[in-house]
């Protein structure tokens, strides 16, 4: 009886805990479901405003149309005026080559110009001469004075001294052609920047030799930039031509915003221009979401006032619902 009596005030004491646990947890499962809820609403209201309205990747990289430049003739390089990240402007001069070759080409061209021209004038000589026999020979040759012979002696060296006239005018057309490449060649010795930009990959050095084709240094247009982006295959049904894009760069820590346009798309993916293209037809085949590049020009206003380079990662981001 005793230890009945003493256990009996330990269980009216523990069921007074039980129901204020049970409403805890109903108003924390409360709690979670109007979480839930309000998650689910948010996410809808997300996908609504800007899930469907916007499709992003960062997955993309300026570039540009960089200009190579190469020699157009053969010589010693005398002049090299750049370096490495140097800003140059069109027709500045960058490399000059010896042109001791090309002047004497030139002069030599010149001469065999001159002695051609000399043949002209000596061959309209000869043209006039036999014409005015000719002539004679026909007035006479009615008289009797002249036999038909000689008159097609006569005749004959008239053509001749036309052919020759015709083949040294041909010799002054060709010699003025060889003059007028020389020309271009001894031009060719001096190298300027094609385009507006800044020097990379120079490879040419002082002292050089070097030969037709063989590639210097190039120039990018760091003002003329696009990016290209790597869009999903699944993001790209609503994307169109002239639709705006909202860029960022990694270089000015996403804080810069940049507008651009999409351009076009390109005609492939990334793996159909691989160097080795995959293999799909393989029996262990895996199916991998494919990528295709879409070229966005920026505007060239945000781009003088933040200055970009080849290569630089940036964040893309387009509005579906702008105008294309």
């Amino acid at each position: 009886m005793d230890m009945q009596a003493s256990i009996a005030p330990e269980s009216t004491t523990d069921t007074p805990m039980v129901k204020p646990r049970k409403k805890q947890r109903a108003v924390l499962f409360s709690l979670l479901g109007l979480a839930v809820a309000a998650a689910s609403g948010g996410a809808v209201e997300y996908w609504k405003l800007v899930g469907s309205r916007y499709v992003s990747t960062d997955d993309a990289y300026t570039a540009a149309e960089v200009a190579q430049v190469a020699s157009e003739t053969e010589g010693s390089v005398m002049q090299v005026n750049v370096v490495d990240s140097q800003n140059v402007r069109r027709g500045d001069i960058l490399v000059v080559i010896d042109d001791t070759d090309a002047k004497l080409t030139l002069r030599q061209a010149q001469a065999d110009l001159a002695r051609a021209q000399a043949q002209v004038i000596a061959a309209i000589s000869d043209v006039e001469r036999t014409s005015i026999d000719l002539k004679r020979r026909e007035v006479l040759v009615t008289s009797g004075s002249v036999s038909g012979d000689e008159l097609t002696n006569a005749r004959n060296r008239a053509s001749s001294a036309r052919a020759a006239l015709d083949a040294a005018r041909a010799q002054v057309a060709l010699a003025r052609a060889r003059v007028d490449k020389a020309d271009v060649d001894l031009g060719r010795t001096v190298i300027r920047a094609p385009i507006d930009g800044v020097i990379a990959r120079r490879q040419v050095q002082l002292g050089q030799r070097v030969q037709p084709s063989m590639p210097l240094l190039s120039v990018v247009p760091v003002a003329q930039l696009y990016v290209n982006a790597n869009f999903k295959e699944v993001q790209l049904a609503k994307v169109r031509t002239g639709q705006s894009v909202e860029l960022k760069s990694d270089l000015y820590h996403g804080k810069v915003v940049y507008h651009g346009v999409i351009e076009g798309f390109d005609g492939g993916t990334g793996a159909a221009f691989a160097l080795i293209p995959a293999q799909n037809a393989t029996g262990n085949w895996i199916k991998v979401v494919q990528r295709l590049p879409v070229r966005i020009r920026l505007n060239p206003d945000e781009l003088a006032a933040h200055p970009l380079r080849v290569g630089l990662s940036m964040d893309a981001k387009v509005d579906l619902s702008s105008n294309s």
